[in-house]
């Protein structure tokens, strides 16, 4: 530590990626402090984010205990009472001060300073914070800007937390709505339009984009559609929004005017249309950096910035910005900053979106293989077909592998449906060891379990191939009026 300085590290905001380089750096012998503006430690991914959005989704899941979750009970066929939000939310705050605990936990045994306030830059080595009980000036070697991102506003009309509301206020609505419109078709978006639609709750999503979360393999996402439309979602797709009135008719409504001249009525608005990074505050200037339109910092491959000694890492760097993805960038930050050797982070992480249904992909897409002109096949299994898929009451979940044609590499897995989120780590694992079509031939799974579908789905591309390749040797059409026998699942 330079002989002037308060701390080797300082690190503003206490989300994954600040909680997870101040530990780091800690558990290297060095003196560190978290600043966090909020009273408890954990940030947005604890606060409004990742911890009660999943907690809230737990809960619907509960009171309607079966995917697709009609307000009617599918075994009595009966009429079930309309939950009160304090219901729904009731776990959601016990699940959140667990969470709190063990943050707090955690930085104190490690020796971390916790320190409230809101940061401020003074000059590239030091930064002062505002709180309740006064200010204060602290001096760092380093520092890790781990603020994360806020959501985007409507314009021209700010979210009253009633009619108007983000995803950080949504779980604060004092009852289930009837309507509900949904701005934004990305994750977020998505993610709380099933829920409330799971509830019974008529929502329109309307993003100006062609299609929902473009990122996904396109077949995914036509099936998490076709699901949601069952639920009664409207998708109002390649239209935006062009103005937002209050009214009162006689209750108090959003009136929604679109881009195409529609007009829609809605007792909530949902605006999740992106986030923006929370530098704003931070007087990044007076410490020599500038973020970009949307609050962002660019970093190199070591999470520096354009100044040498000042980092940055999670959501604020912008894509993934996945809770997970932004643990490791803190702790590889950490180690640079310190130069303590460590590998990068892997290519191959999972992306989850926990709707209902769950949908979950790692490694390429089908898109982005015929792009890049990458010879390819599929391996399909369908819940239905499994037998924990019925046990489970899930008759409509979906999983695909794609395999490289010649040399069998497992290149992507995408799945819809119950437990996507905890079933595609066996593709991760497979896909980052390299391996693929052979190894799932021959691995047995637990029966019954979800992870048969690898078996099914590698059984389907294997089919597939062998007729490829008959076909590919075949000097004569006729040859393949017998084609090769199939490889045949064991069971089906």
């Amino acid at each position: 530590m330079h002989r002037n300085n308060d701390y080797n590290l300082i690190c503003i905001g206490s989300g994954p990626a600040g909680q997870r380089a101040a530990i780091q750096a800690a558990k290297l012998g060095k003196k560190v402090a978290v600043i966090e503006k909020k009273q408890f430690a954990g940030g947005v991914c604890i606060e409004t984010g990742t911890i009660p959005s999943k907690t809230f989704r737990e809960a619907v899941r509960r009171v309607y205990s079966r995917p697709g979750l009609e307000l009617t009970d599918p075994f009595t066929h009966a009429s079930r009472t309309r939950p009160a939000m304090q219901q729904l939310i009731g776990h959601v705050g016990r699940v959140i001060q667990r969470e709190i605990g063990i943050v707090h936990d955690a930085l104190a045994r490690n020796d971390v300073a916790l320190i409230n306030g809101r940061a401020e830059f003074v000059d590239s080595h030091t930064v002062r914070t505002d709180s309740l009980t006064g200010q204060r000036t602290m001096t760092a070697d380093h520092f890790l800007i781990a603020v994360g991102t806020e959501p985007s506003n409507p314009r021209a009309l700010d979210p009253d937390g009633q009619t108007v509301i983000t995803s950080d206020n949504v779980l604060g609505l004092a009852q289930l709505p009837r309507t509900m419109a949904v701005v934004g078709a990305g994750v977020i978006g998505i993610e709380y339009a099933s829920m409330f639609a799971a509830l019974g709750v008529q929502v329109t999503v309307i993003d100006q984009r062609p299609r929902p979360l473009e990122f996904l393999d396109h077949e995914i996402v036509d099936e998490l559609i076709h699901q949601l439309r069952k639920s009664d979602v409207t998708f109002r797709c390649g239209d935006a929004v062009e103005h937002i009135d209050i009214v009162h008719t006689p209750q108090r409504q959003g009136l929604l005017q679109l881009a195409s001249s529609k007009h829609i009525v809605s007792d909530v608005i949902l605006f999740s249309a992106g986030r923006v990074g929370a530098t704003g505050p931070l007087r990044l200037d007076v410490a020599g950096l500038k973020a970009d339109a949307r609050g962002r910092l660019q970093v190199d491959e070591n999470y520096r910035t354009s100044v040498e000694h000042i980092w940055a890492a999670g959501d604020v760097i912008g894509f993934p910005a996945l809770a997970a993805t932004s643990s490791e960038q803190g702790r590889l930050a950490a180690c640079h900053m310190f130069d303590v050797p460590a590998e990068p982070m892997g290519n191959h992480f999972p992306i989850g979106i926990y709707a209902i249904p769950e949908v979950s992909m790692v490694g390429a897409t089908e898109e982005e293989l015929t792009r890049d002109k990458i010879p390819y096949e599929t391996g399909i299994a369908r819940y239905r077909e499994i037998s924990r898929g019925p046990i489970l009451g899930d008759d409509s979940g979906m999983f695909k592998m794609l395999f490289h044609r010649e040399d069998g590499r497992l290149l992507g897995c995408h799945c819809i449906g119950s437990g996507a989120t905890e079933l595609i780590h066996v593709g991760q694992a497979v896909l980052g060891l390299g391996g693929g079509l052979d190894y799932f031939l021959k691995t047995v799974f637990n029966y019954p379990t979800l992870a048969e579908c690898y078996k099914v789905a590698a059984y389907n591309a294997a089919n597939k191939l062998a007729l490829i390749r008959h076909a590919a040797r075949a000097p004569d059409p006729s040859v393949l009026a017998e084609p090769p026998a199939a490889v045949v699942v064991p069971g089906k």
